[in-house]
């Protein structure tokens, strides 16, 4: 099976509540656990570069599971994921939920 890659952006324009999220994340990644354990293979989360082709968006997180059942265990089940979901609503998302997008693949091609 092979893994997923997922990619979440955010647009918040407040830059104390960027890192607030980021911060989020930080602890996201300590307490994620399935079956006990640890289960996200790699997650790297951070600000967007000031360009003009980022539209707004301002936090981007890359995360990869080990399959997409890890990934709906995330968005489903997770309860370090669903402390951060419930947290970033209250960071001041532009546009409501149309504020974050979430795409997710698995590779087609890679290095």
């Amino acid at each position: 099976m092979a893994p997923i890659h997922r990619v979440t952006m955010f647009k918040l324009p407040d830059t104390s509540a960027q890192q607030k999220l980021i911060n989020a994340y930080a602890t996201l990644l300590k307490e994620q656990k399935k079956d006990g354990k640890p289960y996200i293979v790699h997650m790297a989360v951070g600000e967007a570069m000031e360009d003009s082709r980022s539209q707004g968006w301002t936090v981007v997180s890359k995360a990869e599971f080990a399959s997409l059942e890890d990934m709906r265990y995330y968005d489903e089940q997770c309860e370090a994921h669903a402390a951060l979901r419930d947290y970033a609503k209250g960071l001041g998302i532009q546009g409501g939920p149309s504020g974050v997008m979430t795409v997710y693949y698995e590779a087609g091609a890679s290095l």
